[in-house]
């Protein structure tokens, strides 16, 4: 199997959402930290009642924590201090959803709309950062060169999709389409 369902799948929820581009990864907790690494944040404000992966992230990647009292419903902004703003939207499952000039994170966990067991994306209408992203979840490699003839230029994490995660996607998102949603309350 090959990553082109990979890049088949990221089209499809790009689509779905109304985003130029989509960034697939392993859980949205680590599409959130590729984020806020890539737009070098130090400070990142999390509602009290999120999932405790978020907040761990502050230590994990050394930036500050602030909470925030904040009831929120499908998304929330993790930070709201830079160009590109990040967001969490591990819950969000709605068309044409995507908020312009930000990173939403999506989560294909097993409770989520779409069930994979696992797996996130990242949503964004900048191509050059789709493109560094591409890289940072592929350990700094692109997908689509054998690894043994790059040279490796930048930092790189082990986060990508495995092409059977998106091939399960594929498969399970026209009855997600066609399924409404819970609500997270």
């Amino acid at each position: 199997m090959s990553f082109k369902v990979v890049t088949d799948f990221e089209n499809k929820i790009a689509e779905y959402f109304g985003a130029p581009y989509a960034v697939s990864v392993d859980c949205c907790t680590h599409g959130i930290e590729l984020c806020l690494r890539m737009i070098n944040v130090k400070t990142m404000t999390v509602p009290n009642r999120t999932y405790l992966s978020v907040p761990f992230l502050a230590n994990k990647i050394g930036i500050d924590l602030k909470w925030k009292d904040e009831h929120w419903t499908d998304y929330y902004y993790i930070d709201n201090n830079t160009n590109y703003k990040v967001i969490d939207a591990a819950v969000l499952w709605k068309p044409n959803s995507y908020i312009s000039g930000t990173f939403m994170c999506l989560s294909f966990q097993f409770q989520k709309h779409l069930s994979l067991g696992r797996g996130g994306m990242i949503l964004t209408d900048n191509k050059i950062a789709r493109d560094e992203l591409k890289k940072l979840t592929y350990d700094g490699r692109v997908s689509d060169v054998p690894w043994r003839e790059q040279n490796i230029t930048s930092m790189g994490y082990h986060y990508y999709m495995t092409p059977e995660t998106a091939k399960n996607g594929l498969k399970k998102l026209p009855e997600a389409i066609n399924t409404k949603p819970r609500e997270w309350v």
